[in-house]
């Protein structure tokens, strides 16, 4: 039985790039932020997303609705609140 956080964090690497990740009610949550930093060429991924979250809010966009804060590893090693989808929200974003 999986007892705390950091059992079940883990890290995708895709084309060289680490995507977090973690085990929620038994279905895996990606970082939104990673997956933003790896398919465009913004230097601030952070900035990106909080910018694509905003338009898509306006356009009443139900992607969002299905967006949790989970909590995961920040590069600082702290434990922060991260936007997270699960795998078909991932794709509906993209």
């Amino acid at each position: 039985m999986i007892k705390n956080v950091e059992e079940i964090t883990r890290l995708v690497v895709f084309k060289g790039k680490k995507i977090r990740k973690i085990l929620h009610n038994n279905e895996w949550w990606f970082s939104i932020v990673d997956v933003c930093l790896l398919l465009t060429s913004s230097k601030d991924a952070g900035s990106y997303w909080r910018q694509l979250k905003q338009r898509l809010k306006e356009e009443a966009s139900e992607v969002v609705t299905i967006c949790h804060g989970l909590k995961l590893e920040a590069p600082d090693g702290k434990m922060r609140e991260t936007d997270c989808f699960n795998t078909e929200g991932i794709f509906r974003v993209i």
